[in-house]
């Protein structure tokens, strides 16, 4: 985020960054979920009093897999982990560590550095990224330097006021309103009066832009 040297990043830096998460994310999200599994069967067998070896000749699992399972050296499988499901009487949705069947909501994971949190509220890569923003008010008084970079964007202000330099124009963003601007132009932001804000920001790396129907389409 050009100029605003207090958040130790610039804007399109963090555009990067998000887009990287929106590609990585899934794949790190899977690692994360396999990565506890581990623990998970050594907590179940150490409930149950129960040896690796006696472990290993009821399920049919050998001990040395075992072993490697639950210190995290082997990835697990389908095939390993359903009769370690059947033998411990779980569910195994209990051993991957699965949201409730049914739970509707979006478990999103926030993204914070240098005064700035990020809540991505789209998960494929690609095409238009969304995001709720909250934007630290540590950065008035700084001395506006706007930046550029490849994309498209479109704001809108939730809360707080936000100053946005765009061009040779400067303007003061409430509640309710909104911008968009080819990020090609020089631009800069920050909060207007010294408080947090918050916004939604929906971001087109390539340029693709929203898309808003004004009226019903003729029949």
């Amino acid at each position: 985020m050009g100029g605003i040297t207090s958040f130790h990043l610039r804007w399109e830096m963090w555009q990067t960054l998000l887009l990287l998460w929106q590609t990585a994310g899934m794949a790190n999200e899977l690692d994360d979920v396999l990565g506890a599994v581990g623990p998970r069967l050594r907590a179940l067998r150490t409930e149950r009093d129960l040896t690796l070896g006696e472990v290993s000749s009821a399920s049919g699992v050998s001990v040395s897999t075992l072993s490697r399972l639950e210190s995290g050296q082997r990835r697990p499988n389908l095939e390993i982990l359903l009769p370690l499901a059947r033998l411990y009487g779980v569910p195994l949705d209990d051993l991957v560590g699965a949201p409730p069947t049914g739970d509707p909501r979006i478990h999103l994971r926030p993204i914070t550095h240098g005064g700035m949190t990020a809540v991505p509220l789209t998960r494929r890569p690609g095409g238009l990224q969304a995001f709720k923003m909250v934007l630290a008010g540590d950065a008035r008084g700084a001395e506006p330097d706007p930046r550029v970079h490849e994309g498209y964007e479109w704001l809108y202000i939730l809360n707080g006021r936000l100053r946005l330099v765009l061009g040779d124009k400067d303007f003061e963003l409430r509640a309710g309103e909104a911008a968009e601007f080819d990020t090609r132009t020089p631009h800069w932001f920050a909060s207007a009066d010294g408080k947090s804000v918050e916004f939604i920001s929906l971001f087109g790396q390539q340029g693709e832009r929203m898309h808003v129907r004004a009226r019903p389409k003729p029949s």
